[in-house]
């Protein structure tokens, strides 16, 4: 079976993790600082907070931000359930725009549409690795004076103009065992605002920033030493592995582009797409998956049921009408594109897609 997903582990991580255990020091210390810094300087920014998941890099970001009860955050539905539930964490709503259909990223203009006086941020998601239209997210903040908090959870190294997402606004990254790097569990907020760290840092340690005086309500959501270990590695191999996943994604898009019924992904001027997910776009994405499946391929649904239509969201009271979203969410299949895939393996995707959509015809 060729895995859709598969964390690149060696003895470099083993040997930082056993380093760190012989030292004694496990909890949040030294390691995470050093990671910290290391991060920050690869995103560019002045400041990176880290903590112990993706989800919670997004929920101290927002609060770290005043975002609370009473505001409103413009996301997307296109996205995993985490996105918008950090927004509920906070007691704010999340109100949902459609996304593009060639990058499945938010819509800029359809930001627009869903502005009120109770907004106080965007959330835009750099979705499968390809970064939004930042530049246009910008400028509507700027004119409104809105917060921007990117969910970059899915594109670490991904670019747009030159500059690394997370830079733009405030970025919130998941260092979870699918993701392009990872720390086995873990997330980082990236930021040039230290007020904004310095709150993020209260927020991740029970609101504390001075031991046994609290000063706000907060949380157990900080990093292990034996985490940051293993990130510092895979930080190190982070470029590597961007490396190969482009080169993959090349050879499958070559093999890919003329078959009928297929759609694959786009890589926007001016945006270095890092291809945490390969995902391309096909009518019948059920069969096609029960093909490749069946011959040993491994796909990813990312997503079938949009955020506004799980059932706690119905519950909720929401009932967006979303096009190109839910089209989306019927017709997105991604494949295997992670640095464990040979060529061998990518011929045979290849092979395999091009026997599937016959079938399917």
């Amino acid at each position: 079976m060729i895995p859709i997903a598969k964390p690149l582990l060696d003895e470099m991580e083993i040997d930082a993790v056993s380093n760190v255990l012989r030292s004694g020091m496990i909890a949040e210390g030294a390691q995470v600082a050093k990671f910290e810094a290391a991060f920050a300087n690869y995103i560019g920014v002045e400041h990176a907070v880290a903590v112990n998941s993706g989800t919670a890099a997004l929920h101290a970001a927002l609060l770290a931000h005043r975002i609370g009860a009473g505001d409103e955050v413009i996301t997307t539905s296109f996205s995993f359930i985490a996105t918008a539930n950090s927004i509920l964490f906070t007691g704010a709503k999340p109100v949902f725009a459609d996304i593009e259909a060639d990058t499945f990223n938010i819509d800029s203009n359809d930001i627009l549409n869903k502005i009120t006086s109770k907004t106080k941020a965007l959330m835009p998601v750099h979705l499968y690795g390809h970064p939004a239209e930042m530049k246009a997210i910008m400028e509507i903040a700027e004119d409104r004076n809105l917060v921007v908090i990117e969910d970059a959870c899915q594109a670490h190294g991904a670019s747009y103009g030159g500059k690394k997402v997370g830079s733009f606004g405030t970025g919130g990254f998941s260092f979870y065992p699918t993701k392009n790097m990872t720390t086995s569990e873990g997330g980082m907020i990236t930021t040039n605002d230290k007020a904004v760290a310095d709150r993020a840092k209260m927020v991740r340690s029970h609101g504390s920033k001075q031991r046994y005086l609290h000063e706000m309500v907060g949380y157990n959501l900080r990093m292990t030493d034996i985490s940051a270990a293993i990130g510092l590695v895979q930080l190190d191999k982070l470029n590597d592995f961007t490396s190969k996943r482009q080169k993959n994604a090349k050879v499958l898009s070559d093999g890919l582009r003329d078959i009928d019924g297929i759609t694959i992904p786009v890589i926007r001027n001016d945006c270095e797409h890092v291809f945490h997910q390969y995902t391309i776009r096909v009518e019948k994405r059920d069969e096609l998956a029960t093909i490749l499946n069946d011959s040993g391929i491994g796909t990813g649904t990312y997503y079938p049921i949009p955020i506004h239509k799980q059932p706690i969201y119905k519950e909720l009271g929401y009932d967006d009408k979303l096009p190109e979203c839910e089209k989306a969410a019927m017709e997105s299949l991604s494949l295997p594109v992670h640095p464990g895939v040979s060529n061998n393996d990518l011929n045979e995707i290849i092979e395999n897609v091009k026997n599937g959509v016959e079938k399917i015809d």
